[in-house]
């Protein structure tokens, strides 16, 4: 994840963040509204959820009715695969339950599955889970887990950031739905941007542009300069900024069209100094495009092609615009127009910085400003739809 707290918890060994019960819900009520019916008769595998812990478990499991779920299955990781502290101890969900045995819960994972009334009380809920453990440690790699998602019809979690590309891979060689929580930033693997381009993965109904608040351990250790709240609910919680959904289902907020400005009025009463009171946009020295910084300085009447933040996924509407491709190194899209050699790089570098090094041009949009040439932020290239 991109948050130095998350980078210190890895090294303290305390990397378990959870989300929270709120977000989850938000999220899924969603897709709801727009389509009732959704979940309806559906498996959903949850694979990295322990409902001890996992407030995806408790949510569906408590809406398993609501829904019209046909089965609901959790799995989780043995203990030792986590990154849990030497004093974890196994809580009293599992020691109370007969089935219990401390050396499994120690290297096998576990499945939990929701299909009935099994306690009798005329309702289907988190009482009913019936649970086992699996042969194995329960990565979602592993063959029975693979299985399990073989069989699910829609897959819902948040999975490891650093396992984002197999995951979302793992997911997409079985053609599977699916609702998942990523770093925005994974828009611009070339792994996953792909899928997004051809409109086979975009980002969720939840505005990734306030981060998320995740649930964390008690000895969770924060960085020296966290400001944000560290509880809520009375649970403590870590801010994790630039987080995401990552979805295939369709709601409503994705057909939503962006309300533009023509280029003349972007220019005459744009809010942004880089736009207002310029004569034209700027247009790339290496992509037949112009250079668009803010989603909302999009110009309605542009017929060619545009260069505009990632940011611009979270408003993104398939019947509005077209995804073109992506200003990046390997030209995967064929929409550079110029290759810079390693000695144009270098005297770029120059120039800019008045020092010896090289400035990688090739890995972005470039603009001349000044006499000078620059790179801009990461930008996904788009053209409007007639």
């Amino acid at each position: 994840m991109a948050n130095k707290n998350l980078s210190e918890a890895k090294l303290a060994k305390n990397d378990e963040f959870y989300t929270q019960y709120t977000d989850i819900q938000k999220e899924i009520n969603a897709y709801m509204e727009f389509n009732p019916d959704v979940f309806r008769g559906k498996t959903i595998l949850l694979p990295c959820d322990d409902p001890e812990w996992s407030n995806f478990t408790k949510f569906f499991a408590q809406n398993f009715e609501n829904f019209g779920l046909k089965k609901l299955i959790s799995t989780s990781f043995a203990q030792q695969s986590k990154n849990f502290q030497t004093d974890w101890q196994p809580t009293l969900f599992e020691t109370e339950n007969p089935m219990f045995d401390v050396e499994k819960t120690a290297v096998c994972g576990k499945i939990f599955t929701l299909t009935h009334d099994t306690n009798k009380n005329g309702k289907v809920d988190i009482e009913d889970l019936e649970w086992e453990y699996l042969t194995g440690t329960g990565d979602f790699r592993s063959p029975e887990v693979t299985a399990l998602r073989d069989e699910a019809d829609i897959i819902i979690t948040n999975p490891p950031f650093s396992l984002f590309r197999e995951f979302v891979a793992w997911i997409i060689e079985a053609e599977k739905q699916f609702i998942i929580i990523g770093n925005m930033n994974a828009i611009t693997y070339k792994e996953i941007f792909p899928h997004i381009k051809d409109n086979k993965m975009w980002l969720g109904v939840t505005n990734f542009n306030t981060g998320m608040y995740f649930n964390v351990p008690d000895n969770f250790v924060y960085a020296v300069t966290y400001k944000f709240e560290r509880k809520m609910n009375g649970s403590k919680v870590n801010r994790v900024p630039g987080c995401c959904w990552y979805t295939n289902i369709e709601h409503g907020r994705r057909h939503e069209p962006l309300q533009l400005m023509t280029m003349a009025d972007n220019l005459k009463f744009s809010r942004h100094k880089e736009i207002k009171g310029k004569t034209e946009y700027q247009h790339y020295d290496n992509y037949d495009a112009i250079e668009v910084p803010f989603t909302d300085s999009i110009p309605s009447d542009y017929k060619g092609i545009m260069g505009v933040p990632i940011s611009f996924l979270d408003k993104y509407c398939p019947e509005q615009f077209q995804i073109m491709g992506m200003c990046e190194n390997e030209d995967l899209y064929k929409l550079k127009t110029k290759v810079y050699t390693t000695a144009e790089c270098k005297q770029a570098y120059s120039n800019k910085f008045k020092k010896n090094g090289t400035y990688d041009l090739n890995a972005s949009g470039v603009v001349t400003r000044n006499g000078l040439q620059e790179k801009v932020y990461q930008r996904i290239l788009i053209r409007k739809i007639k």
